[in-house]
């Protein structure tokens, strides 16, 4: 050892710890582990400071301004066998652990969960969302996380966190009775139910989740086009109504074309004369799928001929068809 090194290490110590965004705990770099008697410990709001001998908890410091010295370090001091008072230097490791939130962290699904839906029977779904976490028991996380290292940071427990969320996540959905098309609006009590779920597992390393948050929940991009479709079969009804939407919506089309609505041409006459034959009563094998002079539908075959007449025009049928279409109708008049 140096003649400067004895020298510096007479002074009485200033020791205290600014940590920066991510930190959690760090072992002061005390020169030899030697800390003077009377060192001045200055603890930060939202922090302790722990003493440890020999691996074990010998003090616990709360926010505010503390000098060690046998005053204020009764169990270091029988430790330590200070009861004579001397000045010299104790050897002991200090740490610093933070204890305010760490907030603005993000869980994510890497795959898709599979979860048995209430409606549509398997689903893989894909979740994601952010959460929040502060140390809660100390002892705990020293024991199990902190260990002997020098420094530990929110970015080295975080993998560990997410396995923790993925678990929870599959059990959590797996396990609720709400189908996957009424989670959005279930999403706070799902939140809160995979809070609850994922709670234990950060227990168990001496944290709190303080808060979690799903932020959004999906489908693989197969699975939604279909059910983009069947949202669409349902939101247009029936045969004639999903025509008449189809017509309409070509029409919209063609009327931002250069041709205008003139460019919808014969297909979108064609499609609302099939919807509006097909919803009079025209099966595929013919007209009048019942008794009675109007074809059992209840409708007026010249009407229905007429209706016949637009299909011949649009090119949807043939002369032929027409022909016999026609005669049939006009058979069961007579």
């Amino acid at each position: 050892m140096g003649i400067l090194d004895f020298l510096s290490k007479q002074f009485i110590d200033v020791i205290d710890w600014t940590e920066q965004p991510g930190d959690l705990a760090i072992r002061y770099p005390a020169q030899d582990k030697e800390i003077q008697n009377g060192a001045q410990l200055t603890v930060r709001e939202g922090q302790k400071a722990f003493f440890y001998n020999e691996g074990k908890i010998a003090d616990v410091f709360e926010p505010g301004l503390h000098t060690l010295d046998t005053s204020n370090l009764p169990i270091l001091t029988a430790l330590l066998n200070w009861d004579k008072g001397f000045a010299s230097p104790f050897k002991s490791d200090l740490y610093f652990f933070t204890t305010k939130e760490q907030a603005g962290l993000k869980w994510g699904t890497p795959q898709p969960i599979t979860v048995r839906d209430a409606e549509f029977g398997p689903l893989r779904i894909r979740a994601f969302g952010s959460y929040s976490f502060r140390l809660d028991n100390i002892a705990v996380f020293a024991a199990k996380l902190m260990g002997t290292l020098e420094k530990l940071t929110v970015a080295d427990v975080e993998s560990q966190l997410r396995g923790a969320i993925a678990t929870a996540l599959a059990s959590g959905l797996g396990g609720g009775s709400t189908a996957f098309v009424d989670l959005a609006a279930d999403q706070a009590a799902l939140s809160e139910r995979l809070k609850t779920a994922v709670a234990p597992a950060f227990e168990a390393w001496g944290l709190t989740c303080c808060t979690f948050f799903v932020e959004s929940l999906s489908l693989p991009d197969n699975v939604q086009e279909y059910l983009d479709k069947a949202s669409s079969m349902r939101v247009v009804g029936d045969l004639d109504r999903y025509v008449k939407f189809q017509t309409a919506d070509a029409i919209g089309t063609a009327a931002a074309q250069s041709g205008g609505v003139a460019g919808i041409g014969a297909g979108a006459a064609a499609g609302l004369a099939i919807g509006q034959s097909m919803a009079g009563g025209l099966g595929p094998s013919g007209l009048g799928q019942g008794g009675g002079g109007s074809g059992g539908t209840g409708e007026d075959p010249y009407a229905m001929i007429q209706k016949l007449h637009g299909l011949l025009v649009a090119g949807a049928i043939t002369q032929e068809e027409f022909d016999g279409k026609k005669a049939a109708l006009l058979a069961k008049i007579g």
